[in-house]
């Protein structure tokens, strides 16, 4: 029987599908830093389904939700 899964960032990004060892995460990241007034969500790093995944569970206010404020964080150095 499959657990719940954990929500961290290697967990995040492994749902959006994308490579999720620490040093992968902090090279996207540093790759993909967004201006103050650009929102995660609409980033033109993301695919389509990588784009709707973030934004439903955001707004579902779902468990992902302290992650991808954590991933927004991030990506927002200057914010």
């Amino acid at each position: 029987m499959l657990g719940e899964p954990e929500y961290n960032m290697n967990e995040l990004f492994a749902q959006l599908g994308l490579d999720s060892s620490d040093e992968a995460i902090d090279n996207f990241v540093e790759k993909h830093q967004l201006a103050k007034e650009e929102k995660l969500v609409e980033a033109k790093v993301w695919t389509d389904n990588q784009r709707a995944f973030l934004q439903e569970e955001w707004e579902k206010d779902a468990k992902w939700v302290e992650v991808i404020d954590d991933l927004n964080v991030r990506m927002h150095p200057d914010a």
